[in-house]
């Protein structure tokens, strides 16, 4: 992907939710709740502190993280929708 955030922002794939619930019942788009899981596909350079150093980010490409549920902007690269969002709206890694 020719694509990169900028400072300590942040690109998400976001994983995609189940269709149907455990009992077969097809859940419409309008009740489902917003996803906050996904995949970092890209990354920024980093953030710079008070001193002027770059610091870099706490998170690398590939990793699974949990997000807030409004965190980000949406965006369209190529044929993939992705969240782009800070460093600090990013909640934990999933390992």
């Amino acid at each position: 992907m020719d694509f990169r955030p900028l400072y300590d922002r942040v690109a998400i794939e976001v994983a995609q939710q189940d269709e149907k619930t455990a009992g077969g019942i097809i859940i419409p788009d309008t009740a489902k709740d917003k996803p906050m899981q996904g995949k970092i596909v890209a990354i920024g350079n980093g953030n710079i502190d008070e001193t002027g150093k770059l610091r870099p980010l706490t998170v690398k490409v590939n990793d699974n993280v949990l997000f807030g549920k409004w965190a980000g902007t949406e965006v369209k690269v190529g044929n993939k929708t992705l969240l782009i969002v800070k460093e600090s709206d990013i909640l934990a890694i999933i390992n």
